[in-house]
């Protein structure tokens, strides 16, 4: 299932707790020897990998821990931040991940537990 999206700026866009949006990587239409794949090889792998473009805020943890019984309770949300930063290069179970369309390209969104792996390069999008 895949979802079609119309905004002005994918910046806009938040993601909720421990979710990452994926740009999918392209993958090649040729094996190392030669032979060209069908259209529909690609998606019926079970691992794929792409860039990581956003990530949420983490998992939410109560931030009254440190508070005594005596001060005023205030309901401010601490997080564990995730994992993978923006511009990663991902390695992702597909199955988890829900697509999306925005401008005529696809994204990903998974969780951080569907990331297998993640390879941090300064130089990776160049």
């Amino acid at each position: 299932m895949s979802i079609d999206l119309q905004d002005s700026d994918l910046n806009k866009f938040i993601l909720v707790g421990d979710r990452v949006l994926i740009k999918p990587k392209n993958s090649p239409d040729q094996t190392r020897s030669g032979l060209y794949l069908p259209p529909g090889v690609q998606e019926n792998e079970k691992i794929h990998s792409g860039y990581v473009i956003k990530v949420g805020p983490g998992y939410p943890i109560p931030g009254d821990i440190d508070q005594e019984p005596w001060m005023e309770k205030k309901q401010h949300l601490k997080y564990i931040p995730l994992q993978p930063e923006e511009g990663d290069l991902a390695v992702y179970l597909q199955k988890s991940g829900f697509e999306i369309q925005y401008k005529r390209e696809k994204y990903i969104i998974v969780s951080q537990s569907s990331i297998l792996m993640v390879i941090r390069d300064e130089n990776l999008l160049n």
